[in-house]
């Protein structure tokens, strides 16, 4: 909205003319969801421990220690980061560009299922809220929508393509099958990081270093130079995602204040499914989609070792991790909390550095 406001009097004013650049956007969008998501955290904690009484339910046959330890936390402390970072990324980016509301559409659509989530489940005081089906049906739907406008959006063959990490002249033309494969790479992200955020702080430091390096990559993609010169496919208009993912960025350090451990709150359904649908649609609007998996890869191991656990157990009738996801696994195993917790913040650093690397490497 900034953008659009100062941009008749830019060239006459210094401190306007900083409004044009999507780099100071992009750093004022993040300070912006911090301050926001700082100042209003508090109160949003009271008002939610008000209403909820006993807080989120706990899963009756996970690690012991939750009943004892994290009875009685509040949830849905998503909505703090999904409003923090709405409200800055309208404030910051350049509200012509159809790329930011195609995805925040979408982190939206996801983080409204995520709410009648939690709202199910603390109103029946059970772990048990939609059903997995309904939430893949919805997650399905609103992922082709969003996948289609994206492919839509970006013209020719590259809209309907899928990129290949050091390989600078490999396309995979899915045609009119890419937005199933965009509505599976949101889908996936989604429950991904819905199931890593099972310890506090576990999920959003994960999906912060994420945030940062597509920001960057949402900035190379989008700018011609840098695009041309690491040989990386040019997507015009993109770029304004840097400010979406500074506002995440912003919003989640915001949420990690009052989620670090002990948490006073967790994010819920709210908040795990918008920000996992919000990193696969914007992997998907930059032509980044494999990318994704190695940055995110700590999500698809987790997600990974739900699949095989239930797989197996179907299969065999015994379990192949003491408790999936893996972060259990490692709990049960006696590992403290804070342990895992940075020792995964230390692997989703790596896997970063990583994706980061296949920019270059061509």
């Amino acid at each position: 909205m900034l953008f659009l406001l100062t941009r008749p009097i830019a060239d006459q004013s210094l401190a306007f003319n900083l409004f044009r650049y999507l780099t100071f956007r992009s750093g004022a969008a993040c300070m912006t969801a911090l301050v926001l998501s700082l100042l209003f955290g508090a109160p949003l904690i009271r008002w939610l421990k008000s209403v909820q009484g006993s807080g989120q339910p706990i899963r009756p046959d996970g690690p012991e220690r939750h009943v004892l330890e994290k009875q009685g936390t509040p949830t849905m402390g998503g909505v703090l980061i999904l409003a923090s970072m709405v409200v800055s990324t309208l404030l910051w980016v350049d509200l012509r560009n159809l790329y930011v509301w195609v995805v925040m559409a979408l982190t939206l659509g996801y983080g409204a299922l995520g709410f009648v989530d939690d709202y199910i489940k603390l109103s029946k005081s059970n772990h048990a809220g939609v059903s997995a089906r309904g939430k893949l049906i919805v997650q399905l739907g609103l992922g082709l929508l969003a996948s289609w406008a994206i492919a839509s959006l970006t013209h020719g063959p590259l809209g309907t393509g899928v990129t290949v990490p050091i390989f600078k002249d490999v396309l995979i033309p899915l045609g009119m099958v890419f937005p199933l494969f965009g509505a599976a790479v949101m889908l996936g992200f989604s429950n991904a990081v819905n199931l890593t955020d099972g310890l506090d702080g576990l999920a959003i430091v994960p999906t912060i270093i994420a945030a940062g390096v597509f920001m960057l990559i949402a900035y190379l993609v989008g700018n011609h130079i840098f695009a041309d010169y690491l040989q990386l496919n040019f997507v015009p208009g993109v770029g304004e995602l840097c400010v979406f993912c500074s506002a995440l960025i912003g919003a989640g350090l915001g949420f990690l204040w009052f989620n670090a451990p002990p948490a006073r709150v967790f994010m819920g359904d709210t908040g795990a499914l918008a920000l996992g649908g919000a990193l696969g649609a914007v992997s998907v609007a930059v032509k980044h989609e494999i990318v994704l998996g190695v940055v995110g890869g700590l999500f698809v191991v987790e997600l990974a070792s739900s699949l095989i656990q239930v797989f197996w157990y179907k299969r065999t009738g015994r379990r192949v991790f003491l408790m999936a996801p893996l972060h259990h696994h490692f709990e049960k195993k006696g590992w403290e909390e804070p342990t895992i917790v940075i020792r995964f913040w230390i692997i989703a650093v790596i896997l970063a550095l990583i994706g980061l690397a296949t920019l270059k490497i061509r």
